[in-house]
């Protein structure tokens, strides 16, 4: 009798939890659905602040049911299939590409603890996942049956592709300085040292303008260009399919603007330690304001050419890329080789970062930034942790290749000036004398003009015409 007694509680528990985790997933989608609904608005009104314009105000108080009437303005509409299109795939694009950007919410925390799976590798989760979402835009490229739909589902998946490889090494690159793959082991580093956006900007920067590419926003939304594709991999789709793209794109953004949020800002953590207010709000606030950019970005530059972006992505951001990785891995090596016990002395400390390749500079920065000249040339660094000592050595050698490469731009610029003033002096006067020349000539056939004209005029007085 006991044994069925365990056997039924336990059932019970099983459902109960069941039925929470449930609850809790139903809640998630629902804020979800409300935040991206939110998020269209926010864009309207922005842009149209921007561009001195109303925007939506019609529809409830100050616009905000816009997006309620225009999710049933979509839900109502007739759902067209192109001839001798692929159902099956067809109507699978939309629901996968929907799915595979809410499903990666799973593993990011909107406060400490406060996440709805905790997993140690939830940095690789986010960056398999993500790279599902190209199968959706492909499936609804190929299956629409047009040309035009499949010229944009290549131009999409090429793109996505493309930028994916550089995302990798930004995320890798906060691994290294992390030790972890856990995002909310990334938020405790930053709240024992300082948020990476002050050591890592570079990456910031870079991260911004892959986020920009990955969802395909302005000014690099190619596979929606109106004037050669029409729409895009989405042309064929009306009513709820296209809104399903429609949602997945602006869940895409909320995504990227949380990512960095987490990444760089420091995720919940309070400016000012002002932890009276709650995490939730600042880290809702951050959240905003990574909104507010792509909505800025959106209204005021124009859209790249495709041969323009894809240099972007290969020439430019993925050398760029690299070579920060490059990099911080050699400050995170630096660190490591600081913070072994037989190094602890000072004089051993920097004899053995010049035997790997430290230059002097950066050991001189060094001294400075762990205020070795306040603590009678005593290393400090039982009192600093690993990324603090990450922070000093990132600086130190960011300090001393500044100073270095300044230097030898200030040489090259003074020997360049004097070269190339000398080596134009003749053609700039030769220039000057042949300005001077045509302007003569130019007086000289106005002068001729004039006194033409007043030859005719006297020559019409004196045969009487006037």
């Amino acid at each position: 009798m006991n044994h069925i007694n365990n056997i039924y509680s336990f059932i019970v528990n099983s459902i109960s939890i069941y039925y929470i985790n449930l609850i809790i997933f139903l809640v998630v989608f629902i804020f979800l659905l409300l935040t991206i609904a939110i998020t269209t608005l926010f864009e309207r009104k922005v842009m149209a602040s921007m561009q001195r314009r109303r925007g939506p105000n019609v529809a409830g108080l100050f616009g905000f049911l816009q997006p309620i009437a225009d999710g049933l303005k979509l839900f109502l509409k007739e759902i067209i299939i192109p001839t001798n299109a692929n159902i099956f795939l067809f109507f699978l694009a939309p629901v996968f590409t929907f799915f595979s950007s809410i499903i990666i919410w799973l593993v990011i925390p909107f406060g400490n603890n406060v996440v709805l799976i905790n997993t140690p590798y939830s940095m690789l989760y986010l960056l398999a996942i993500s790279s599902l979402s190209v199968y959706g835009i492909i499936f609804s490229g190929w299956a629409s049956n047009s040309k035009y739909a499949f010229l944009g589902g290549l131009r999409s998946s090429a793109q996505m592709i493309s930028y994916e490889v550089c995302i990798a090494f930004v995320w890798l690159s906060i691994c290294l300085i992390s030790h972890s793959l856990n995002i909310i082991e990334v938020i405790k580093v930053q709240d024992e040292c300082t948020w990476f956006i002050f050591p890592l900007l570079p990456m910031w920067i870079i991260f911004f303008i892959i986020a920009l590419a990955e969802t395909n926003r302005a000014p690099f939304d190619l596979p929606e260009a109106e004037a050669e594709l029409v729409a895009g991999y989405n042309v064929e789709y009306s009513s709820i399919a296209f809104a399903l793209f429609f949602l997945g794109e602006y869940s895409n953004m909320i995504i990227m603007s949380s990512l960095r949020t987490l990444f760089f800002w420091g995720g919940w953590l309070p400016f000012f330690d002002l932890y009276i207010i709650s995490p939730f709000f600042w880290f809702g606030l951050k959240v905003t304001f990574h909104l507010f950019m792509f909505v800025w970005v959106r209204a005021t530059l124009p859209r790249y050419r495709y041969d323009q972006l894809m240099k972007l992505g290969w020439k430019v951001l993925m050398p760029i890329s690299v070579s920060l990785l490059l990099y911080f891995s050699s400050c995170v090596f630096f660190c490591n080789l600081v913070i072994m016990n037989e190094f602890y002395d000072d004089n051993m400390v920097y004899d053995s970062m010049s035997g790997v390749g430290v230059d002097s500079g950066t050991i001189f920065f060094i001294r400075i930034l762990t205020l070795n000249f306040f603590y009678n040339d005593t290393f400090i660094v039982n009192s600093l942790t690993y990324t603090e000592l990450f922070v000093v050595l990132f600086l130190a050698k960011s300090l001393s290749l500044i100073i270095f490469l300044f230097n030898l731009i200030i040489i090259y610029s003074h020997g360049n000036i004097m070269i190339q003033d000398l080596r134009s002096l003749p053609g700039r006067i030769n220039k000057q004398y042949i300005n001077t020349k045509n302007f003569i000539n130019k007086l000289k056939q106005a002068i001729d003009d004039a006194k033409l004209r007043r030859k005719i005029l006297r020559k019409k007085r004196k045969d009487g015409i006037f």
